[in-house]
């Protein structure tokens, strides 16, 4: 998958994960799209890691479903970092 599907398939998991996990994250809607594509590599690298299986192909079930589930996991942690700031 190419740089160009990497941005579109984070920004998808990252709005997918706010609908999920609505609530005070800070940021806005853009810093949660950022989030996305962050959470969409973390979850790529987790499945690689944990069960072989990165995120390689666009149009594939456990691609999305790693992206968002790093998407969820990056929005936990930085609604962790900003609330203790808050």
């Amino acid at each position: 998958m190419g740089f160009i599907g990497w941005i579109v398939l984070g920004l998808i998991a990252g709005a997918i994960a706010k609908a999920i996990l609505p609530g005070k994250q800070g940021g806005g809607w853009i810093a949660t799209l950022v989030l996305g594509v962050i959470g969409a590599l973390v979850g790529g690298w987790i499945g690689s890691a944990i069960f072989g299986k990165g995120v390689n192909e666009f149009f594939s079930l456990s691609s999305w479903l790693l992206a968002i589930g790093g998407a969820l996991l990056v929005l936990v942690i930085w609604g962790f970092i900003t609330k203790k700031r808050a």
